[in-house]
């Protein structure tokens, strides 16, 4: 695993807890909710139900967002059609400025803002 340095305010006890669970260390949330709302809230929401037909409901427990980080960061990089999607979400949702890091930015605040939600 690849260490990235912590987001200001995270302590050691935060780095320890991401290594145990198996996370990545991503940017801050913060920034990840602005590139949320700049690139994907059109189609995937501000709740995180989705807005198009085949867009995956985050909120849903046991859902997309229970898949490993790995996974998402490739789909969301790389771009991804959803079995029985009318439509595939492009590569870095249509942004091809998007880095990796701000990519781990915005799966880190769809973790906290969304999975929270279907517990």
């Amino acid at each position: 695993m690849r260490l990235r340095a912590l987001p200001a305010g995270l302590g050691f006890g935060f780095l320890l807890l991401m290594m145990a669970s198996g996370g990545v260390v991503a940017g801050n949330v913060p920034n990840g909710e602005h590139i949320y709302n700049q690139n994907c809230v059109a189609c995937h929401g501000a709740n995180g139900k989705g807005t198009i037909p085949g867009a995956p409901d985050f909120t849903a427990k046991g859902g997309v967002l229970s898949s490993p980080d790995k996974l998402l960061v490739g789909r969301i990089m790389n771009g991804y059609q959803s079995p029985g999607s009318p439509m595939a979400m492009p590569a870095k949702g249509g942004n091809p400025s998007l880095s990796r890091e701000d990519i781990l930015a915005v799966l880190a605040y769809m973790r906290q803002t969304f999975s929270a939600q279907g517990k």
